[in-house]
């Protein structure tokens, strides 16, 4: 068996890395290990890995043919189980859930209504029920025609499935194109004891309140959430190239990275003005995941984002459907990562 990677000393709540190991069972013999990731065609499928904290993500690495894995290493000691269709760990003040639905003949929209209703009645009998952070991958998410595409019906059944949403406690949230051609929805999430405190940017309109021409139920989700420990990171949404609710810069990649990288600026600044010790830029202290339409453009992504950010940041690229047609870009992550 191969050993343990090198890595920092378990945090004392939360923390992330990326790292690169030849699969991830030396990662999950760790006793802190709250959940890991694999990306792309190199990685073990779920299945393979017997253990509830291993989770395939089946979107592509850009500039690399494997992906390190993203490593979740809590306080420990971390416990697993499963409840029907969820897998889970918990470590007595966070749990990581998932949750993978196959799409039945009606679509999307009933795959989220019936996965979301599953997962809000696990979520209220867990012990564990103030929603941190979702993350939603699902195959060809702007494919169909106006109300009929399918971000927007998954964004209706997503609130079937939840029932009443109160807007002062929602999670951060990402939702992507996995472009795989299967249909089935993934759904994992980081959840709590205590609630944390959702953020918005100043740049942005909520997205749940958009106007009616995004679709017929907005998107649920706030722009970032403070979690309720000091010691686990600042939680960021996806964020894309939006300024109020309308998308910029349709005809220039270079700008909608820009775009982007001011909003998350923007999200930090709300952040500190809760928690003044939070670095106020993008660090060493973050993690971020860029999901990027196009795979020829990830060299021109990478320089840039050095440019603007430095060697310091950790970041994986991933190929990926934003859920806007337009939108050739988004970021996701996570700041103060193992304070």
């Amino acid at each position: 068996m191969s050993s343990a990677p090198d890595l920092p000393p378990a945090p004392q709540r939360l923390a992330v890395d990326y790292v690169h190991a030849p699969g991830p069972q030396a990662l999950l013999g760790m006793p802190e290990t709250l959940a890991v990731f694999g990306f792309g065609t190199l990685a073990p499928a779920s299945a393979a890995i017997d253990d509830p904290r291993y989770l395939h993500v089946p979107l592509s690495p850009l500039r690399e043919a494997a992906a390190p894995y993203e490593v979740w290493r809590s306080a420990g000691p971390v416990s697993t189980g499963r409840d029907g269709d969820i897998r889970y760990s918990h470590d007595g003040a966070l749990m990581f859930g998932v949750l993978e639905w196959e799409e039945p003949a009606g679509g999307i929209l009933h795959a989220s209504a019936r996965a979301y209703a599953a997962m809000a009645a696990f979520w209220r009998g867990s012990g564990y029920p103030h929603l941190l952070r979702i993350w939603n991958y699902f195959d060809a998410i702007t494919e169909g025609e106006g109300d009929g595409e399918r971000y927007r019906q998954f964004c209706v059944g997503r609130v079937q499935g939840l029932g009443s949403v109160d807007t002062r406690t929602l999670p951060a949230a990402t939702a992507i194109g996995s472009r795989d051609g299967r249909r089935v929805l993934q759904v994992y999430w980081l959840a709590a004891r205590e609630p944390g405190l959702p953020l918005e940017n100043p740049r942005q309109v909520s997205a749940y309140r958009y106007p009616r021409e995004y679709g017929p139920q907005s998107p649920s989700f706030a722009r970032a959430l403070l979690p309720p420990s000091p010691q686990v990171p600042l939680l960021l949404s996806g964020t894309a190239s939006i300024v109020g609710h309308a998308s910029q810069h349709a005809d220039s990649l270079r700008a909608q990275l820009d775009e982007t990288l001011t909003n998350l600026d923007s999200l930090l600044g709300a952040a500190r003005a809760r928690t003044p010790a939070l670095s106020a830029h993008l660090d060493a202290s973050s993690r971020l995941k860029v999901y990027l339409r196009d795979a020829a453009d990830a060299d021109a992504v990478a320089a840039q984002l050095e440019a603007r950010l430095g060697t310091r940041v950790p970041w994986l690229m991933l190929h990926a459907d934003v859920c806007r047609r337009e939108l050739l870009v988004e970021i996701e992550g996570m700041h103060g990562v193992g304070a």
